[in-house]
């Protein structure tokens, strides 16, 4: 489903990916731990192509590309390999003049040319399956941080990804928000969602996640299972990060 080979990004001097080889499976939930500026989500943004690598490979289901740093990215393979994730950031970025259903709308309509008709029922679904069915018509002031993130998952879910990309998508809530948004994480773990997911939420790895990966510097150190992560690691870096960590 995912498959990352030597990836390298670096912001004019400073080398923020340093050789990145990750391999996640269709349907596995992919939790990526570590200090702040270990290059987390510089990693999830270079995989929806925010950020472009300067060198390596990404391949998300059929779709592939290779960097170098000498040859420029066509826009249309940038695009292909865009559309088979859907991202959910720290912040909400919900449009505040549009209604909940309408945020939801807005990309099904413009980019994947559904009938307005066919985007509302979608949205509904979608709406339901997050437990916010009942503020479909209410604007984003009008609704909790909890509320606002589980909008934007709806979202992003709307737009039929193969992989849904979180970036600490509970920073910035209450740890009462926060679980809401959680436990529809977890639903969709559950099912089988393709999900990377960045976050210093190690409950939630250790519950959710199939696969957790432990970053440092720029470069996986670490993963496996969460028992061989949390419980049988013999690393003894991630043995101080888990000993100081919060969650």
């Amino acid at each position: 489903m995912i498959n990352i080979k030597n990836l390298h990004k670096s912001f004019g001097s400073n080398e923020i990916l340093k050789g990145i080889d990750l391999q996640i499976n269709k349907g596995q939930n992919a939790v990526i731990i570590g200090p702040s500026g270990s290059g987390k989500t510089t990693l999830l943004r270079c995989m929806n192509l925010l950020e472009i690598p300067n060198k390596g490979s990404i391949a998300i289901g059929k779709n592939e590309l290779m960097f170098d740093g000498n040859k420029k990215v066509i826009n249309s393979e940038v695009v292909a390999l865009r559309k088979q994730t859907g991202m959910v950031f720290q912040g909400f970025y919900l449009f505040p003049h549009m209604t909940v259903i309408e945020n939801i709308m807005e990309g099904q309509v413009t980019v994947l040319k559904r009938s307005r008709e066919e985007a509302r029922e979608k949205g509904l679904e979608l709406l339901e399956k997050v437990g916010l069915l009942e503020k479909r018509e209410e604007y984003p002031y009008q609704l909790s941080g909890g509320q606002q993130q589980r909008v934007a998952i709806a979202r992003a879910m709307a737009m039929e990804p193969e992989v849904l990309l979180f970036d600490e998508p509970t920073s910035a809530l209450d740890p009462e928000l926060a679980s809401e948004v959680l436990k529809v994480m977890k639903g969709l773990a559950k099912e089988g969602m393709t999900m990377v997911v960045v976050t210093h939420k190690m409950s939630f790895a250790r519950e959710a996640a199939h696969k957790v990966v432990f970053m440092e510097n720029g470069l996986i150190i670490a993963s496996g299972t969460p028992e061989q992560v949390f419980e049988n690691t013999s690393n003894e870096r991630l043995k101080q990060f888990l000993s100081i960590v919060d969650d």
